[in-house]
């Protein structure tokens, strides 16, 4: 098995509900390295729920608030679950790509639709008027742009899905 040298991170992008934080804390405590959830870190900062900030904030709002999130995250050894919509920040994505090896976690639209059952109330990001579908187009490409690797979760467990991740990662990981 290969093991984490506790200097480079992980760190899994995706859509909402991909299963980026279960797949995290497990794949963290497989590869004996501490876990991140980018949503969670912006929770804390703003001592409010995601939808409660968008709901204050607007959606540049809350993406202003994540960039800053994921900027102010500098650790090393460290599995990180970000928030779905955190490819919208370029400077966020570079930060975090620098010490990292960036892991997509791709789920189709219709398995996605299923899982999602509270938009709003999970805090999903969805510009004005914007479909669910059309932010899944969006959302692909800029996934498929970051991602070193790509993990297709259609047909696979939770542990299937971190073994797959271990399995992709680089030999000096």
């Amino acid at each position: 098995m290969k093991s984490a040298d506790n200097k480079r991170n992980i760190v899994l992008i995706g859509m909402p509900a991909s299963g980026k934080s279960t797949v995290g804390v497990i794949l963290a405590k497989v590869l004996g390295m501490d876990f991140i959830d980018s949503d969670l870190v912006i929770q804390k900062r703003e001592n409010k729920k995601l939808s409660e900030i968008i709901e204050k904030c607007g959606v540049d709002g809350f993406l202003e608030k994540e960039e800053q999130a994921l900027l102010g995250i500098n650790v090393s050894g460290t599995v990180i679950a970000t928030g779905g919509s955190a490819v919208y920040s370029e400077a966020g994505m570079t930060h975090l790509k620098q010490n990292a090896t960036i892991v997509y976690l791709k789920v189709g639209l219709d398995p996605l639709k299923k899982r999602l059952n509270d938009i709003k109330g999970r805090g999903v990001v969805l510009r004005g008027g914007e479909t669910f579908d059309e932010m899944y187009k969006e959302r692909t490409s800029l996934y498929e742009k970051y991602a070193d690797a790509v993990i297709d979760e259609e047909t696979a467990s939770i542990e299937d899905t971190v073994w797959a991740v271990v399995k992709a990662m680089p030999a000096a990981q």
